[in-house]
């Protein structure tokens, strides 16, 4: 028996089928076809699956829910771009605002697949490391876009073919970690440009030594490189440090794209700004457990320490949010006056904190799951502003 849950197993095949047609490869078309007529036979045994069908099944009526959302592929489009690590979709409403088409999407989590599938129409593959999700990367695109987790890279093995005198390929270096699965679908894919997302950390972690792995691998790609460290506040009321880098394929623009960071115009943002005018009692804190952190806070204040709760100034921003912002809120809390506790930002706040506007849905899952994808994603004006830098560089040459 064919049934839903096999079926949502194979949504991703399908709904980039749906979308991007043109640009599957030919066993993904086949596969997808495969998947849509058992589905049909199943969910609507009324209807006659032909080839026909299969073929333009929106011309018959179906699925058209999936093109029903409130951020569907420009039209005209100018350029294309795969999402990876793609989140709750930051990084696709920036590359969408430049006339860029998604033709493929790639997150493991459900919960943030099911925020994806709500705003675009289309659910993610799962994960990126194994080959049968690569596999239905197209051949062809211009631009990669990745916010991809840092994570430690073991250089021993690398200073050990150096002492022999041996040559060591990128897939030694980066062997066994996120970054090697960007690297390899950038050096079989060759996209025109690339742009990688991370925390500001990333710079100094291992002493520089991970930094220095990620430049030299892609340069060793035939990349040219460029990566600055951007806040956050200057887009929206958060301090939040990222670095941004943007890459180049060396053997189209041979290293001389007119590439620059954008410089901040924006006027200043604050706090209250985002906040919504009658927010639910619900995120008030409970009298417990703002006793709690205030005990905390004067517990560590007294040992010279400076954690504690974060009470935000409404006129100016917030400290950074973080994907733990669920537990109890308490890097920022807002202030209700003298005679209620302080409350934690609702989910639809913290959405705006990240840049994202409130036509953006994000209550397909719970306001835990919210919070975690929220604190995870990437500030969307901060990430629109450098795509625009990069679109308009990647065109110029």
């Amino acid at each position: 028996m064919y049934g839903p849950k096999s079926y949502d197993n194979q949504l991703a095949l399908i709904t980039h089928y749906l979308h991007n047609r043109e640009f599957a490869k030919d066993f993904s078309v086949e596969q997808a076809k495969k998947y849509l007529k058992e589905y049909l036979e199943y969910k609507c045994p009324q209807v006659k699956v032909t080839d026909d069908i299969l073929r333009e099944p929106l011309q018959a009526g179906l699925f058209n829910d999936f093109f029903q959302i409130p951020f569907p592929d420009p039209i005209d489009y100018r350029f294309t771009f795969i999402d990876l690590f793609a989140g709750m979709g930051g990084f696709r409403l920036a590359m969408q605002a430049q006339g860029g088409k998604c033709v493929f999407s790639s997150e493991w989590n459900p919960f943030a697949q099911k925020t994806y599938m709500a705003n675009f129409g289309e659910m993610p593959f799962g994960d990126i490391t194994k080959e049968d999700t690569k596999k239905y990367i197209p051949e062809k695109f211009d631009i990669l876009c990745a916010g991809f987790p840092c994570q430690p890279f073991s250089i021993a093995g690398v200073s050990k073919k150096k002492s022999l005198g041996r040559e060591t390929g990128f897939l030694d270096k980066t062997q066994g970690t996120l970054f090697f699965d960007v690297a390899e679908i950038i050096s079989r894919h060759r996209p025109k440009a690339f742009y990688l997302e991370n925390v500001k950390n990333l710079i100094s972690h291992d002493k520089g030594n991970t930094f220095k792995v990620i430049r030299s691998t892609l340069e060793e790609l035939e990349y040219s490189i460029h990566y600055k460290v951007m806040d956050g506040k200057d887009y929206v009321p958060q301090h939040r440090e990222r670095i941004m880098i943007v890459g180049f394929d060396k053997r189209r623009y041979h290293g001389q794209e007119n590439f620059e960071f954008p410089n901040a115009n924006n006027p200043i943002k604050r706090m209250r700004d985002i906040l919504d005018n009658y927010p639910d009692a619900k995120y008030t804190l409970t009298d417990k457990l703002w006793i709690y952190l205030q005990e905390y806070a004067e517990k560590h204040r007294a040992k010279g320490n400076g954690f504690g709760f974060g009470m935000t100034d409404l006129d100016g921003i917030s400290r950074t949010l973080s994907a733990r912002y669920y537990k109890d809120g308490s890097e920022i809390l807002i202030p209700q006056g003298p005679r209620m506790n302080p409350r934690r930002l609702t989910p639809r706040e913290c959405a705006r904190l990240m840049g994202y506007p409130d036509e953006y849905i994000i209550d397909k899952v719970s306001d835990l799951q919210a919070y975690r994808q929220c604190g995870n994603s990437v500030v969307v004006p901060l990430i629109t502003a450098v795509s625009e830098q990069l679109v308009k560089a990647m065109f110029n040459n």
